[in-house]
């Protein structure tokens, strides 16, 4: 199941990467911080010696488990070296440039997978869920965070209007790139959510797979467990 275009995307990121994170936290209102921490509360609850934070970007997910699980060993990787720089710039050491598709690491060794707002991004969400199920150990857990389209009909109508309209305005005066976040709300439209995307879970090497949603739906968090 190819979704993206690799090359598009990483030019994409690439060119937005210095600005990235301030956008981020003004088009989210700052609810980004809160809705990463949800993933982060999990992760700890568990087993998390190795964690595999997957297209880190800048790194604000890896930075928040390091805090949060310090004893814990996190490899952040992405494949856009301009936002992998920007990681670097924070503090983040164990950095590796990879494709979620094609992931350089042997089988079965991290405890935890973590993505958050990058699988959607991916060239392949099926052969992505593959690499993630093999790096893990058995019963290892994956946590997928990510936009999805709310749910009461009303909302939905509003939240397009501000994703396909007002969100590319704001953005390019952010930063300067109104083709990045026109993008984005391509991707969302298209990213499965809900059942859709715990059955893509579960036939990609996944059980026990689950769904919550944040800000009516707005935001989605998925959890699995790699098959025994």
């Amino acid at each position: 199941m190819s979704m993206q275009d690799s090359i598009s995307v990483r030019r994409i990121f690439s060119e937005i990467a210095r600005r990235y994170d301030l956008a981020n936290h003004l088009l989210s209102a700052g609810l980004d911080y809160t809705w990463r921490m949800q993933v982060v509360k999990l992760v700890c609850s568990g087993k998390s010696g190795r964690i595999l934070d997957l297209a880190t970007g800048s790194g604000d997910l890896a930075l928040a488990l390091r805090k949060a699980c310090p004893e814990a060993q996190i490899i952040a990787a992405d494949f856009c070296q301009p936002m992998l720089l920007q990681a670097k710039r924070k503090g983040l050491q164990m950095l590796v440039n990879a494709d979620g598709t094609r992931l350089p690491f042997h089988s079965q060794i991290f405890d935890v997978v973590t993505v958050a707002f990058g699988l959607r991004n991916m060239e392949s969400w099926s052969r992505a869920l593959k690499e993630m199920a093999r790096v893990l150990v058995p019963d290892g857990r994956l946590f997928i965070l990510d936009f999805s389209l709310p749910n009461p009909s009303w909302l939905r109508g509003l939240y397009r209007l501000y994703l396909h309209c007002l969100l590319p305005t704001i953005a390019s005066w952010i930063t300067g790139n109104r083709e990045a976040y026109r993008y984005l709300g391509k991707s969302i439209e298209q990213f499965p959510s809900g059942s859709t995307m715990t059955t893509l879970l579960k036939n990609n090497g996944f059980a026990q797979a689950d769904a919550r949603t944040f800000c009516f739906g707005i935001v989605s968090l998925y959890r699995a467990q790699r098959r025994s």
